[in-house]
């Protein structure tokens, strides 16, 4: 018998925007010395801008251990992996290209570190997109970065908490371009991807997955678009005759505002502010973003740099902290989803607790 327990598994925290509430968040996460013992948290960032919040906060109690690789990482404590040395101009509450330039550089080292098999998940502090274009030209998001970084074709982003899962078709796309941009194929491949996520992932066989129309009504047979005619409809039915349990599409005001998302295991939006706005109003402080369909478990507070809240010490972790647990939870169901790929179980139930899982 194997045991299996988060305790063991590095996560790999990065600081984001350091003149945003990344550090904020993160300091005040582990302000609760009880987090350390689910995982071992792996930070990757600056001791020195660290240092400089934890006093602005008045977290002066709150430690940490100093390292240069997450094999040294201490079990029991924080620890902060130093990306640089050198000192930075900390101006909180406003972008600049120098917090874009770190941002970035704490990123490109964790996710190198993932590929070398150092950490085990990614949890990654918001960042400011304008920055990072700065420093790496087209960059769109989180998303499709670490996608390209670790070679992943077919990224979905997903907002997920304990009784919502939503799954978006376009992200970060002008509402102009939606339209155009959907093809059947399309739409298949994110039903896929979604579908695939629920198995492996939130360990439920036979998921139920609802996908939404892009026009009011759902186009109302024609009268208000075709896109569900031509596009969405045909493939929610060949992937329902594929064997996939695939409904709709529905009428995005109506599904949430009847509560009808609560007979599914997720939600495919069509777009960005169709799934987010419900998401957001339902679970704003403890709602998690999820990378699904990447090799690597990533996700992150559903948020963003929270500029105005910088300097006040009112920023909430609440969606941090989920993300740390969403990651090591993923982890945890892949990892037993993997073996029991190996090795299916006949009669012997499994026993699952939150944070130890036996095999």
């Amino acid at each position: 018998m194997e045991t299996f327990h988060t305790k063991n598994l590095r996560i790999g925290i990065t600081l984001g925007d350091f003149n945003g509430v990344g550090p904020e968040i993160i300091l005040k996460t582990f302000s609760d010395i009880r987090m350390s013992e689910f995982f071992t948290p792996v930070v990757y960032g600056s001791s020195k801008v660290f240092n400089y919040y934890r006093k602005s906060l008045g977290l002066n109690d709150l430690q940490w251990v100093n390292i240069k690789k997450p094999e040294e990482a201490n079990l029991k404590r924080l620890n902060i992996l130093n990306c640089w040395e050198e000192e930075v101009d900390i101006q909180p509450g406003i972008a600049t290209e120098l917090a874009g330039k770190y941002a970035l550089k704490a990123l490109d080292m964790a996710i190198s570190d993932w590929k070398d098999g150092h950490i085990d998940a990614l949890v990654t502090a918001p960042l400011n997109k304008s920055t990072i274009k700065l420093n790496a030209g087209s960059f769109t998001g989180h998303t499709d970065y670490i996608a390209e970084k670790t070679g992943t074709q077919k990224p979905m982003m997903m907002l997920v908490s304990e009784n919502l899962r939503v799954g978006l078709v376009t992200v970060h796309l002008p509402l102009k371009e939606v339209s155009q941009k959907l093809t059947k194929e399309l739409i298949i491949q994110k039903i896929n991807t979604l579908k695939q996520s629920l198995i492996n992932d939130y360990s439920i066989v036979k998921p139920r997955i609802a996908v939404l129309g892009l026009n009011p009504h759902a186009g109302e047979d024609g009268l208000l678009g075709n896109e569900e005619k031509n596009i969405i409809v045909p493939a929610i039915e060949q992937v329902r005759n594929e064997g996939t349990l695939v409904y709709g599409c529905y009428p995005a005001d109506g599904f949430f505002g009847s509560h009808q998302y609560k007979q599914f295991d997720a939600v495919l939006a069509i777009y960005h502010d169709q799934g987010l706005i419900p998401f957001k109003y339902m679970h704003f402080n403890d709602g998690v973003n999820y990378t699904a369909g990447l090799s690597i478990v990533r996700t992150s507070p559903d948020h963003g740099t929270g500029y105005s809240l910088v300097g006040k010490n009112t920023a909430s972790e609440e969606s941090f902290r989920n993300a740390l647990f969403t990651a090591a939870e993923l982890v945890s169901n892949r990892h037993v989803n993997a073996k029991l790929r190996e090795k299916p179980l006949k009669f012997t139930p499994l026993r699952r607790e939150r944070f130890k899982i036996d095999l």
